[in-house]
């Protein structure tokens, strides 16, 4: 059985299900594949213990998405264009940097909200997951896009390098908006809350949120208690996963296989 050492990079990851998610899907695979965790505040030296000690590669999550690119050798078309990295496969001695949330987005919206208007779209967040989640959504077909963030010359240069306009009046976004998309940490276990008044969710909105842990955040059950169509993280998050699977073991992975597994261990966690 060959051997493969992948991990994640992040601050307060200790709950994450990538271990169990890709450990499991090794071992249906063929594979000794052992998955680290590397929850730490700075990326520090991270990279180059993983590399010494012969990993094929790292996912990379919050905070680290976009600090992590000066640490590498190359990148792949879209993670360049995204100008952020959630997956690192080291080989030949070099560092690559790949994106595979766009993917897991766009694969995730097409399964479960294939047919909702895409004129104009609110999102919340642009930081190294918003960034990937707004190019799948203008790939997706949306026309125009408002980019809100606490930080407005982040949410500026990403709407600027997207070819959008600029929003920071959220209540005022949202009364022209066909749907609405939480890219932000906002909802996650370690950022407890909602990322806007509930209020605010008009009835003619679709409501997707990034968040998977956990599965229902307060913005999901405040959408779904106002009767709107919803999109939790869940299937990005396996869609991502297999994607960064493929990347550092070069097998293609059983992506419902996958997707069954993480169901089984939200459940397991609820």
């Amino acid at each position: 059985m060959a051997n493969c050492r992948c991990g994640l990079v992040g601050a307060g990851i200790g709950t994450s299900l990538s271990p169990a998610l890709h450990e499991t899907e090794g071992r249906s695979s063929g594979l000794d594949l052992t998955y680290t965790l590397f929850d730490t505040p700075t990326l520090g030296h991270t990279l180059d213990d993983a590399e010494r000690d012969g990993f094929a590669g790292l996912n990379i999550t919050h905070p680290f998405k976009q600090q992590v690119i000066e640490l590498l050798d190359d990148l792949s078309p879209q993670a360049e264009a995204i100008g952020a990295v959630n997956t690192v496969v080291f080989r030949d001695g070099k560092r690559f940097g790949h994106n595979t949330d766009a993917y897991g987005f766009a694969r995730s919206f097409r399964a479960h909200l294939p047919d909702v208007p895409l004129g104009h779209v609110v999102q919340l967040g642009a930081g190294g997951a918003g960034a990937a989640v707004a190019h799948a959504l203008l790939e997706l077909g949306v026309t125009r896009l408002s980019i809100i963030d606490p930080d407005t010359e982040k949410s500026n240069d990403l709407s600027a390098q997207l070819g959008q306009s600029p929003a920071h009046d959220l209540p005022a976004a949202l009364t022209t908006a066909d749907g609405l998309v939480n890219a932000s940490p906002v909802g996650m276990h370690h950022h407890p809350g909602i990322p806007l008044p509930a209020e605010l969710l008009h009835r003619d909105l679709w409501v997707a949120d990034i968040v998977y842990m956990p599965v229902e955040t307060e913005l999901l059950r405040a959408a779904r208690a106002a009767g709107l169509r919803t999109l939790g993280g869940t299937a990005m998050c396996a869609y991502q996963a297999a994607a960064a699977f493929q990347l550092f073991t070069g097998i293609a992975p059983d992506i419902p296989r996958m997707l069954r597994h993480l169901d089984v261990l939200l459940l397991q966690r609820t």
